[in-house]
């Protein structure tokens, strides 16, 4: 049986046994004025129907398939812009962290560190994230099975962190496919 967990963000907390939360916002930063616009939005659309809502986006797309692909405006821009979303609007805010040193950093900012899909396995990036006492949301890698999440989250446990939540991603079903499935889910 799985133990049910409850993670405090902001002001409410997330837990499979609670309301569902929200975590919603543009894949990655585009700029101050679309993060602002966008937050508010979703502020407002939540607010109204009593949803806990945390705003996401990323200033970096570490992970896309092509090096040329856009990945962001970078993290001297887009810690402020999160940083505003936060302050201006009253809502927790989540962002993505590919590497350790970003941890630290981050953490000084959002509410939520997001691990990538392709990262979850990575220990080093999960112990750094457990440091900051930081919730953490850890996206399933589209190669692992459900049941190898419990040993991803134990990693953050074991580092003394028991503010962890893990995000279905899908699993690859062939080539460019992915499918949620939902029986895996607690």
């Amino acid at each position: 049986m799985t133990v049910q967990r409850h993670v405090r963000v902001g002001d409410f907390s997330i837990g499979n046994d609670l309301p569902w939360t929200l975590i919603a916002g543009p894949c990655a930063i585009e700029s101050r004025s679309h993060a602002l616009e966008t937050a508010e939005a979703l502020v407002e659309m939540t607010r109204r129907r009593n949803i806990p809502f945390v705003y996401k986006s990323s200033f970096d797309k570490a992970n896309r398939t092509s090096a040329e692909s856009a990945r962001g405006i970078g993290m001297a821009a887009g810690l402020p812009i999160l940083a505003d979303v936060r302050a201006e609007l009253g809502c927790p805010v989540l962002t993505d962290v590919h590497t350790a040193e970003q941890c630290a950093i981050v953490a000084e900012v959002v509410d939520v560190l997001q691990i990538p899909a392709f990262l979850c396995r990575q220990t080093d990036l999960l112990l750094a994230a457990a440091a900051t006492g930081k919730a953490i949301n850890v996206k399933k890698g589209q190669f692992l099975a459900p049941w190898d999440m419990k040993n991803v989250a134990a990693k953050i446990l074991d580092a003394g962190n028991p503010n962890v939540m893990v995000c279905e991603r899908g699993a690859s079903f062939g080539y460019n496919t992915l499918v949620s499935d939902m029986r895996s889910l607690p």
